[in-house]
């Protein structure tokens, strides 16, 4: 597959998050709600499948990022934003942007995300537009799924991963795209 991109590519990556996410140490630590009755044997047994998929994922994760440093290949990747992350606290790469509010550049929720670039710099520039706001502001626990139907999405875990086209359209152009382009001044 990466015989195929050039350096001139960029590659985005939406790598999983639901092995690197905060509430996997909940996971690991037996206090997920969902492990309520298990038994400390169950949890331990879990625990050893666990750390087998979170170093399938981390070695994947590695595997792109080495492979796009040969390469020379541009890479942005994106992924949750928590203290408790664990590419956060256990990788030797840090991320170069964190939104900590989505809502703010017009997505759906709060969800803060942090991006990696590699082989190329964000271009911070800046986007003088209104916003129009479609955030959800429902308590996590408040929420139907009346409030994600906004988001296009049949469920409430694909509804959570959407990204609002204004949000995507405003972070290419103030990280991604160089200002003269999309201001047509080329």
């Amino acid at each position: 597959m990466f015989d195929k991109i050039s350096s001139d590519d960029l590659i985005f990556a939406f790598f999983p998050c639901i092995r690197f996410e905060n509430q996997i140490m909940l996971w690991f630590r037996g206090q997920s709600v969902s492990q309520k009755k298990w038994s400390l044997e169950e949890k331990c047994e879990f625990d050893m499948n666990l750390l087998k998929e979170v170093s399938l994922m981390y070695d994947l994760v590695n595997k792109m990022f080495i492979i796009c440093m040969r390469k020379g290949l541009k890479l942005v990747m994106e992924n949750p934003y928590s203290e408790e992350h664990f590419l956060r606290r256990y990788w030797c790469y840090s991320p170069a942007v964190i939104d900590r509010d989505r809502r703010d550049s017009g997505d759906y929720f709060k969800k803060p995300t942090q991006y990696w670039f590699l082989n190329c710099e964000p271009q911070n520039n800046l986007v003088f537009e209104p916003i129009r706001y479609v955030g959800i502001h429902t308590k996590w626990e408040h929420r139907t799924m009346e409030d994600y139907r906004v988001t296009g999405a049949s469920n409430v875990k694909t509804a959570r991963s959407m990204i609002h086209p204004q949000y995507a359209d405003r972070f290419i152009r103030q990280y991604i795209l160089d200002e003269e382009i999309w201001r047509g001044k080329q």
